[in-house]
């Protein structure tokens, strides 16, 4: 466990009910070793960001009737404001019938503190989507650890592994060499760019309604159906976006669903029509539920820009 300094300001939220501070906030980290996202062996989260007000870093852990949280930097008390909404407050998942899928059921039981996290800051979920765009998983956990170390600061507090990632002037400073060497093709440097010129425009996409806030997002050249959805998971909490175009997440869904092998955009979507207004809980559930479907072929080669 990491030796925490006196915090700069402190919060304890009571949630009156059930608080699963890991299995709501582990969307957010972006693979092993994410310089943003630290977890504790005692559970304690760690999250560093751009707030409205400046560089933050939160530390939350799940306490008895709720959830503690310890924050550092400018951002400090934006931060703690947002806890709440960061845990899924107001996320009502009291309507998702899965009685009929007896390990989404169970994975609903074992889970009851799971809610859809939301963090308010649209920039921190969007680039590292972008990373992801048409990459495998390691190709863009190291692209995202390199640009946080290279071009971020280090966050607030009491932690000297834990980083702030670069905020939209210090992006759109990144050379395209500085992009080259972090194994970010062209496209994506591009999109990223683009976001960063927007930045401010696109962070007002939290007190939009879900359908304008997603028009918004696509409205950034290099930002599809799949970035934005990734994007709204996390930044707003979208009870209803679904990562179409997703290289693993059709096969999930439809093999929890239907026990078939594979599986398509087209057909993940007829099997989450029951649960219309919804669908991202029920993915939440299928993901908590370790359903996996097997496995053919060679895994997917990584094609290492830097060595071109």
């Amino acid at each position: 466990m990491t030796a925490v300094a006196p915090a700069a300001l402190a919060r304890q939220w009571s949630a009156c009910r059930p608080v699963n501070v890991l299995g709501t906030l582990a969307p957010l980290r972006r693979g092993p070793g994410d310089p943003a996202h630290r977890v504790d062996p005692d559970g304690t989260f760690w999250w560093a960001c751009h707030t409205p007000a400046g560089p933050g870093t939160l530390a939350v852990r799940a306490v008895a009737d709720g959830a503690r949280a310890d924050a550092w930097g400018a951002g400090a008390a934006w931060l703690l404001d947002r806890l709440p909404a960061l845990l899924g407050d107001g996320d009502d998942w009291s309507a998702v019938d899965v009685a009929a899928w007896p390990r989404l059921r169970d994975a609903q039981r074992a889970n009851p503190g799971v809610r859809l996290p939301a963090t308010g800051l649209v920039l921190d979920s969007l680039v590292p989507a972008v990373l992801e765009q048409r990459v495998t998983g390691t190709e863009a956990h190291t692209a995202w650890r390199g640009l946080l170390r290279r071009f971020g600061t280090v966050a607030p507090g009491p932690r000297a592994d834990l980083f702030v990632p670069p905020g939209p002037r210090e992006l759109l400073d990144v050379p395209a060499w500085g992009w080259h060497r972090l194994g970010v093709d062209g496209k994506r440097q591009r999109a990223i760019r683009a976001a960063a010129t927007v930045a401010r425009r696109l962070e007002e996409c939290v007190m939009m309604p879900a359908a304008a806030a997603m028009a918004r997002l696509r409205v950034v050249p290099g930002v599809g159906e799949w970035t934005a959805a990734e994007t709204a998971l996390r930044a707003f909490g979208d009870p209803d976006a679904v990562s179409v175009g997703d290289f693993h997440l059709a096969d999930l869904v439809v093999h929890a669903l239907t026990g078939r092998a594979r599986g398509t955009d087209a057909q993940m979507l007829d099997l989450l029509v029951p649960w219309a207004g919804q669908r991202a809980r029920v993915v939440r559930l299928i993901e908590l539920s370790g359903v996996t479907p097997p496995k053919f072929g060679p895994r997917f080669a990584p094609n290492d820009i830097r060595r071109i």
